[in-house]
């Protein structure tokens, strides 16, 4: 969105509880590969210099036109664009206040804990559980590997049937095990992300398994808290945002939503948003210059799944794509190479 503010030569201030943008898309590779957490974040300053503000916004007052952060700071806006995301365990997401350098560090420590495990389970066969038992069996394939999913179908229910098949014979292939249609039912008794020998996991169908290292991909929520307090009339039962076809939070015309905090009905992830913060920044510049607003329009799916670094799968607007396309488009390189250029900097060496 702030790029594309810029290259609009639109005045704006980024602010975000972290440095660095988190190119969350790679952050399971960043959990097995030792070294590779560093081209997954990008510091902001380097790219906005002063209108990026570190902080986590606590209150929005649309009266006012200003945002609140938790040291009591206050920041002015003529328009707004809300992207807060949604949050979820780590590995998968990282939405905690730390610099770039803790963040690399916490990713290190868990390619250290899975290399030091000899069995591991993945609780949670959406997409990221998916795709984090592939990486875990692709660069460790001497591993144990368990996929616990409460459901019979892996991967976005919105995905094409064949697809969601196609994902499950990859983990098949990889070796991953797969206990389907049952729900861990001591998480809460288990240390997550710490290889510790002989946990045991059960599961609500009275199954019991021993492995050394759990790591929950399940449960991933809204980021409603920067805005829930002020503009709860406008939430869905998510804390998803309620937007118009112009992305406009309903009765607050100068203010967007774009992302998974957009109640749009489409799968939640980045290429989606990508799409949202066009629409947002075009009609935030067209409403400058009294151009009518552009539209938002759903199409059909297109979702891309990492099955680790030699495989993938998935479809593009509603048409299952070959393995090798997948692989070639998304799962080799993770699209790193687009958010490094979109931030204007080099990435480092691997």
């Amino acid at each position: 969105v702030a790029a594309q503010l810029r290259s609009c030569g639109i005045p704006f201030t980024i602010i975000d509880l972290r440095d660095a943008f988190h190119h969350n898309v790679a952050s399971l590779r960043a959990s097995v590969q030792s070294g590779f957490a560093k081209q997954t974040f990008i510091p902001y300053s380097q790219t906005f210099g002063e209108n990026f503000l570190q902080g986590r916004v606590v209150r929005i007052n649309p009266e006012a036109q200003v945002v609140v952060l938790d040291g009591g700071k206050e920041v002015r806006y003529t328009h707004l664009i809300i992207c807060t995301g949604s949050d979820g365990p780590f590995p998968g997401k990282f939405n905690i206040e730390a610099s770039c350098q803790t963040a690399i560090e916490k990713y290190d420590a868990i390619v250290a804990e899975i290399q030091a495990a000899n069995s591991v389970i993945v609780v949670g066969g959406g997409s990221t559980g998916v795709e984090m038992a592939a990486e875990i069996r692709t660069e460790y394939p001497e591993k144990k590997v368990t996929l616990i999913h409460s459901h019979i179908g892996l991967a976005d229910p919105e995905l094409l049937p064949c697809v969601r098949q196609q994902a499950k014979e990859v983990l098949l292939q990889k070796g991953v095990e797969l206990l389907l249609g049952q729900k861990v039912s001591n998480l809460k008794d288990l240390k997550l992300n710490i290889t510790q020998k002989d946990m045991l996991i059960k599961t609500d169908k009275g199954t019991e398994i021993v492995a050394d290292l759990v790591i929950n991909c399940a449960g991933n929520k809204i980021n409603s808290g920067a805005y829930s307090s002020t503009l709860s009339g406008h939430m869905a039962e998510n804390g998803a945002l309620k937007v118009n076809e112009h992305l406009q939070i309903e009765g607050c015309d100068n203010i967007y939503a774009v992302g998974d905090c957009a109640d749009v009905n489409e799968p939640k992830m980045a290429y989606h948003a990508g799409l949202h913060a066009g629409v947002a920044v075009t009609n935030i510049a067209n409403s400058l210059s009294g151009k009518p607003l552009t539209s938002y329009k759903t199409g059909n799916v297109t979702m891309l799944l990492a099955m680790g670094r030699d495989d993938g799968v998935g479809q593009f607007n509603g048409i299952r794509l070959p393995r090798f396309l997948v692989t070639q488009g998304k799962s080799k390189g993770l699209l790193l190479w687009k958010s490094w250029r979109e931030m204007g900097q080099k990435a480092p060496s691997t």
